[in-house]
């Protein structure tokens, strides 16, 4: 079942084929026991594309922020609510669909100096953990994958709510926020300022605003 899912635009690719989740998730046993609220959620949720954003933000010349997003994108997701560590998701992002707002800058970004989206057209993120951190927050750990590389990172994640619409469709919220090394992953360009310090920082941050509803039957 496609669970996140956005049209493709006519200058982008085709969106990646829908990645498979794991069929045994590992076990955790809360020891507060099951939030009653949150266990009425269990299940597999739908992304709402248009109240949704996978995006980015990086400092630029030492004095901006550059922000961003991934427009094309497959995902699977899986909530549970009695067992929070037992839920996983998997997101494959369509490196070539990056949109920062301007064309010249996104041309280059999918240019080899960065994405190269020639070579590697797919991003991937496979959660392997989550663990509750707080009141509606948690941790999911994962894997990213950029230009081939793999490397662990955390995903900090904060329950929103949960709410029933006027067409009778139960809606979720998360958001979740992580920074990386970019260099870590292979993207390595970068040019010096007058100045002395870096055109593009080093530390990117990563950023999932996420609506789900809850998926039916046949949907």
């Amino acid at each position: 079942m496609n669970l996140f899912t956005r049209a493709a635009s006519l200058r982008r690719p085709a969106p990646p084929t829908a990645p498979q989740l794991p069929d045994h998730p590992p076990a955790f046993a809360r020891p507060d026991g099951p939030d009653p609220t949150l266990a009425a959620l269990t299940g597999e949720w739908l992304i709402d594309p248009a109240h949704s954003r996978i995006g980015f933000s990086v400092r630029h010349a030492m004095v901006t922020t550059v922000r961003g997003s991934f427009t094309e994108y497959e995902s699977r997701l899986y909530f549970d609510g009695r067992d929070p560590a037992r839920s996983r998701a998997e997101i494959v992002l369509s490196t070539a669909s990056v949109d920062t707002g301007v064309e010249q800058r996104d041309a280059h970004l999918v240019h080899r100096d960065f994405l190269d989206v020639a070579t590697y057209p797919r991003m991937r993120f496979v959660s392997t953990a989550v663990r509750p951190a707080g009141s509606d927050v948690y941790v999911m750990n994962g894997d990213l994958t950029i230009k081939g590389t793999t490397r662990p990172v955390d995903l900090e994640l904060t329950y929103i709510g949960h709410v029933t619409d006027a067409f009778g469709d139960e809606r979720v919220g998360f958001d979740g926020t992580t920074t990386i090394n970019r260099s870590e992953w292979g993207l390595t360009y970068n040019s010096r300022l007058a100045e002395g310090g870096a055109m593009v920082s080093e530390k990117v941050r990563l950023q999932f605003d996420i609506a789900a509803i809850r998926a039916m039957p046949g949907r």
